[in-house]
Formats: structure tokens, C-alpha cells, sequence
């Protein structure tokens, strides 16, 4: 199981999986462009010509083109990303996730037929035509100004049982909250509001508050993703996905009938395309997740053909139990089948066929994990370009599961939302007759919708919002009220809650260092006796080596034996520290974050619970504090309601100790002059 890829930009995988995107290209000989803070920052005057100038300087870069490259023979004014004129390069079907072994370029569903779009999508009230299709230029253009000027308006409601906050573009704007719909209240194409219908019949409150603001386009950071609601809320983001993806490829397919039709008109201008084919990416955790949401969109499309779906099947399902049910809930949920965090994965729409292992160039959505995305793209200190092209279109990105995402390489998804919507290097066949214009403004992350679910909220989400979500239309975050952890242990246990002063973010590790080597240690090293079964939490892996060499070098800690598991301990290691804990030859144990969210050690003997540092997840606290002092309780090592915890806290954990001790609470644990605080 590779549940550790995601730290690191392994050469074995680069040699397992070959990446089409950088092997089917020439080095280029001119430099790469303007960063994307100078593109945020200071647009260049006249982009439409100077990006025009940059591919004419390009010119001798043709290999780079090999993935929708036109041929010279068709028409400007008839060319669209959406068809697909050349085959393939052999190098190009080497990759396994990225490119289809038996592509149909024919594209007989692409037909140019008037019949491809039945339904009037021009309707002035349709939300993709108010946000991409046909934006008010002048409203558009004043949110647009406010956001690059980080110009939001707070405010703060309640939407069904969330509290949520909405930020809206400009000091004097208001986000209008929709009112909570079905499926009847969308504008839906026909042939999904009819499987939508049916295969989402019974809408429950969290989908019928989230839908709308889905389709009105907003970003959306939802904080309640749990195993019971997973399912409902693939289901919603999927169908706006499909919707999104559907009304786009009939509009283009409809305007190369009228173009087919009119000759060259020089009166008709036809806005309706991106510079690249691919409009929604998904970002998850898994391949089994991955397999999880293509269930859901391929249930959405009831398609006649499923091209490549034996290979999809062989490559992300795996059948076989890995895990028993004495593991938790959302352990099962997220690790069960196959939970490989390497894979890329294109997916082609034609009007009856999904088509699996579609060329990124040539697909309609990604599905990646953020190792696997990242590789794709290449860096700098690589002998060829790193090639980003293929997100410079992405309108919708959809990212699931994101408290995993965070024990896995967060730096990983960093990269990739600054390198989207950035102005491709090379046309890639791009008719600029056809280009939206706010794609040739280098506004297209202003226009990008954000969907975020997690189980939770965190510092790197919220600046993830900060940093790279700028969207005109605005942004909402919805959170539940917390009740707490702290009356859900399942047993009783006096809980001692010890805040210690930080005067920044960057000093707080060593602010908690220094509480803990002042306050903590000197009652382990003084009842070094009493201290058999203590278990020391530490949630970063700084923190953990920093604890941990102090353990082993400080003359205060000499007396004190101790064991360690980490995420990167082997296994033979960790079961070593575990015996020797529960023998009692270790009378303390280190701890970390992601070595439980990844293994769910069941310790037996912890006596008492030290945490250096709250766990982001909730659960987390429940098991360890809870389900761990309980074991020892049942196998007589302690009396009942003997078990003792000790959490060291600041100002800076506010989110954590939310989660924990309740929303009701922890104003009061934070501003209050006490910094200790009992609970039973």
C-alpha cells in the first residue's frame, strides 16, 4: 500500500508511470512566462496581443502540439478544441492513466447537427449563462477590480443547520443566499434532470442546501463531509460537474452548425471556448475514491458504451477486504479497496460514450491525486518544461476528501492551484475567434469555481481560500455547531485543559516547547514510577523529532524510558515500541497524527493521555482518549475514572479545541485569564 507517495516525488514512480504530458515534448527553447503572482499582480497591458506575439515567438515549439494540433487544411472559423483531428503519437500511449489505447477520433457523436442541443440554452436566468456564457461586463468587471484589490464583504447567516459565512466581491456587495431546492428548481440539461430524478429521488437537507449554491457558481468550502453524507454529496457536485461540462460541449457543438451553416459571416462571433478542452478537475485522495465518484457520474450519464472500463476496473477497484471490521468507520471508508495515491486519470463525454484514459489535451474532466497531478506537470529542476497547459481552462475544480489530502502532501496541492488558469504556453490548436474574452483578459481564475468538502476546517484550507480563490461571484464557508468531543469519551476521565501564551503563529512551536519542558516535564521526570502507560500525542512530525530528541538527550529525561511511532516508523519498529509499552519497559510512548490516521494502532496499557498538540481530526481525540484509557479500564490496569488527559492549547488552535471541547466553549477557553481548565 503507497500510503506515504504523497511525501515525496519518487523516481521509482516516474520509471512505473511514464507522463505523456512531459515525455511527448520537446525542450523548448524559450523561457517559461511571467510567474503566477506577476500574472495576478500586474497583467500586462494588451494580453490579447501579447499572448498572440508569444505563440507566433513560439513557432518552432510544433512538437509541443502534438496533442490537438489542427490540421493546416481546416477552416479557422470551424475549429474548436472539442474536435479531434490527429492520432496520438506513440509516445503519447505509453502513459497509463493518461492517454486511451483505442481513442475513436472519428467523433461521429460530434456531429454537426442542429439537433445537438435541443433545449433553449440561451435563457438570460440560466447561472452558466450569467457567469460564463454571458457575464454583465460591468458588474463582472467591479467584482473582478475588488477581488484582485482583496476587496470582500463579510457577512455571516445560517443555512439549514450550517453556519456560514459568505464573502462577497466589492465593500458594498451582499451575496443573495438562494433558497434551498431540489431537483426541479435547476437548470438542469434534460436528459440529467430525468437521471437525476431518478437516481437522487430523495434529496436530504444537506443536499438540498448545498445544490443551489452550487449552481449559482460560488466557491464552496463545506466542513462537514462524514461517512454517512459521503455519497450524497458525490452525487451533487458530480451532477454539476456533468451539467457544467454538457452545456458547454452543446454550445460549441451548436455554434459549429451555425458557422457550418452561415458560411463566414463576418457580423457573427461566437464566444463559447476555453484555450484547452478540459473544464473540471477533481482532486481526491485515492484510486478507490476516485472509482467511487466515476460511479456516480457514469450512474448520472447512463451511457450506451463504457470505452476502456475493464481497464478502469482492473487499475482502481480492487474487490478484496483489507481491513476488519474492528477498524473504525472512516478508516474503512477512506482505505478500504485499492488506496494507491499515484494515479491521473482523463475522462472524454461524446453524446452516448464515456470514454476512461482520455489524453488530458483531450478529456472533458481530470480525476488526479495531487502527487499524481503534480507529476504530470513536471517542475522546474527537471530536464524537460514542466507542461501546466492543460489547466488553463479548468472552470470547476472539486476537491474531495480534503482533510486527507492534508495527511497526505498538502505543498503538493499548493502547486497545483498555483499553476491554474495560468495563460498557456502554446495554442494547442486554440481558435482565439472562438476564446472567451475574459480568457484572453487573464481573468479566468476569477471565474473558476472552488468546491471544497471536508470533514472539517484548518489553517491550510482557510488560506487555500485566501490565496487562490478569487472567484467574481463570491465565496461561502458552511460549518456545523460543534458539541464537543469531551462528553463523548464513553468514559469518565478528569480532563485538564492547560493554555500556554504564543505571541505569533511562527513562534508557537517553540512557545509550546518550552510549556512543555517547563510545565510537563518535570512531573514525568519527578514521578518517573508513576508514570508506567503514558502516552504522548504529538500532532506535527517537527514536533514529534523535536520532543523526541530531548527525550533522548536531555539529562532530565534520563531516568524516563520511551518508545516512538511515527508515520515513517517500519512496522517491525512499531510493533516493537508497542510491546515494550504495554510490558512496561517504555513507561512513555510518542505518538503522531498521521501515524493513527494511517494505522489506527489499538494500544493497550495507556494509563494516561499527554497531548502536546490537539489532533485536527475530532475522532481522533475520542479514540485515543477515550477508547484507549477505556481498554485499560476493562483489562483492570486502571480503576474506572482513574485515566487521566492533559492537553497543552493556544490561541492558535482555536479551530482544534472547537471541534473538541464545543463551539459554546471555546471563546471562553481562549480569551478568559485562567489558562487551565477541568472537565470530567
Amino acid at each position: 500500500m503507497k500510503r506515504f507517495e504523497g511525501d515525496r516525488l519518487a523516481d521509482k514512480d516516474e520509471e512505473t508511470e511514464p507522463l505523456s504530458e512531459q515525455e511527448s515534448q520537446n525542450e523548448q527553447d524559450q523561457e517559461v512566462g511571467d510567474s503566477a503572482s506577476d500574472d495576478e499582480e500586474t497583467p500586462a497591458a494588451r494580453p490579447y496581443m501579447t499572448l498572440l506575439q508569444s505563440f507566433h515567438d513560439s513557432s518552432g515549439s510544433t512538437a509541443k502540439r502534438r496533442k490537438l494540433d489542427h490540421s493546416s487544411h481546416s477552416q479557422p472559423g470551424n475549429s474548436s478544441n472539442y474536435e479531434d483531428t490527429n492520432a496520438p503519437s506513440q509516445q503519447d500511449r505509453e502513459d497509463l492513466d493518461d492517454i486511451d489505447e483505442a481513442e475513436d477520433f472519428d467523433n461521429n457523436d460530434d456531429q454537426l447537427e442542429e439537433e445537438a442541443d435541443s433545449e433553449d440554452d440561451a435563457e438570460l436566468m440560466d447561472p452558466f449563462d450569467v457567469h460564463f456564457a454571458h457575464p454583465n461586463d460591468r458588474a463582472v468587471g467591479q467584482a473582478v477590480k475588488a477581488a484582485k484589490d482583496n476587496d470582500w464583504a463579510t457577512t455571516r447567516a445560517f443555512i439549514s443547520s450550517f453556519r456560514a459565512t459568505m464573502m462577497s466581491a466589492g465593500a458594498g456587495s451582499e451575496i443573495e443566499v438562494p433558497h434551498p431546492c431540489g431537483i426541479e428548481g435547476l437548470k438542469l440539461k434534460q436528459k440529467l434532470q430525468e437521471m437525476a430524478s431518478k437516481k437522487m429521488d430523495m434529496l436530504d437537507a444537506t443536499q438540498k442546501a448545498i445544490l443551489p449554491l452550487l449552481f449559482e457558481y460560488m466557491d464552496i468550502f463545506h466542513c462537514e463531509r462524514t461517512v454517512k453524507n459521503a455519497t450524497a454529496l458525490r452525487q451533487v457536485v458530480c451532477l454539476h460537474a456533468l451539467n457544467h461540462v454538457f452545456k458547454t460541449r452543446d454550445r460549441v457543438i451548436k455554434n459549429n452548425y451555425k458557422l457550418a451553416k452561415e458560411g463566414e459571416d463576418p457580423e457573427l462571433e461566437l464566444r463559447d471556448q476555453g484555450f484547452t478542452r478540459p473544464k473540471v478537475l477533481f482532486l481526491l485522495p485515492t484510486r478507490n475514491s476516485c472509482a467511487k465518484m466515476i460511479d456516480v457520474i457514469r450512474d448520472l450519464c447512463d451511457p450506451d458504451q463504457q470505452e476502456n472500463r475493464k481497464r478502469f476496473d482492473d487499475s482502481y477497484i480492487e474487490k478484496e477486504v483489507n481491513f476488519g471490521q474492528d477498524r473504525p468507520e472512516d478508516f474503512r471508508a477512506l482505505f478500504e479497496g485499492n488506496d494507491d495515491d499515484m494515479f491521473r486519470l482523463g475522462v472524454k463525454f461524446t453524446r452516448k460514450t464515456i470514454k476512461y484514459f482520455s489524453q488530458f489535451y483531450n478529456s472533458d474532466i481530470l480525476f488526479a491525486s495531487p502527487l499524481g497531478l503534480r507529476m504530470a506537470i513536471g517542475s522546474e529542476d527537471e530536464k524537460k518544461k514542466p507542461d501546466y497547459d492543460f489547466l488553463s481552462s479548468i472552470e470547476i475544480v472539486i476537491v474531495d476528501q480534503a482533510d486527507a489530502l492534508l495527511m497526505q502532501n498538502w505543498e503538493h496541492v499548493e502547486y497545483i492551484f498555483e499553476h491554474l488558469n495560468l495563460q498557456p504556453k502554446d495554442a494547442h490548436g486554440c481558435d482565439f475567434s472562438r476564446l472567451r474574452n475574459w480568457y484572453l483578459e487573464d481573468w479566468a481564475k476569477y471565474f473558476r469555481q472552488t468546491i471544497v468538502l471536508s470533514a472539517f476546517n484548518t489553517p491550510e484550507l482557510t488560506e487555500l481560500q485566501r490565496s487562490h480563490c478569487h472567484n467574481w461571484a463570491g465565496k461561502i464557508g458552511l460549518q456545523p455547531e460543534y458539541h464537543g468531543m469531551i462528553q463523548q469519551l464513553g468514559i469518565k476521565a478528569k480532563q485538564t485543559f492547560s493554555r500556554f501564551q504564543s505571541s505569533s503563529v511562527e513562534k508557537d512551536p517553540d512557545a509550546r516547547f518550552e510549556y512543555f519542558v517547563s510545565a510537563i516535564v518535570p512531573t514525568l521526570a519527578k514521578r518517573v514510577k508513576d508514570m508506567r502507560g503514558t502516552l504522548l500525542f504529538i500532532p506535527s512530525y517537527l514536533d514529534f523529532v523535536r520532543v523526541r530528541n530531548y527525550f533522548a538527550n536531555s539529562p532530565a529525561m534520563s531516568d524516563v524510558t520511551f518508545g516512538a511511532v511515527s508515520e515513517y516508523t517500519d512496522v517491525p519498529d512499531a510493533s516493537r515500541a508497542r510491546s515494550h509499552f504495554l510490558t512496561g519497559r517504555h513507561r512513555v510512548l510518542l505518538y503522531t497524527e498521521r501515524a493513527h490516521h494511517f494505522r489506527r494502532y489499538q494500544f493497550s496499557a495507556v494509563q494516561r493521555v499527554i497531548f502536546y498538540g490537539l489532533p485536527e481530526n475530532p475522532i481522533f481525540y475520542r479514540e485515543i482518549a477515550g477508547e484507549y484509557l477505556g481498554r485499560s479500564e476493562r483489562d483492570l490496569r486502571i480503576e474506572p475514572g482513574q485515566g487521566t488527559v492533559r492537553v497543552m492549547f493556544s490561541k492558535y488552535d482555536v479551530m482544534k479545541l472547537e471541534r473538541v471541547v464545543g463551539s459554546k466553549r471555546v471563546g471562553k477557553m481562549i480569551r478568559e485569564r485562567g489558562d487551565t481548565f477541568d472537565f470530567v
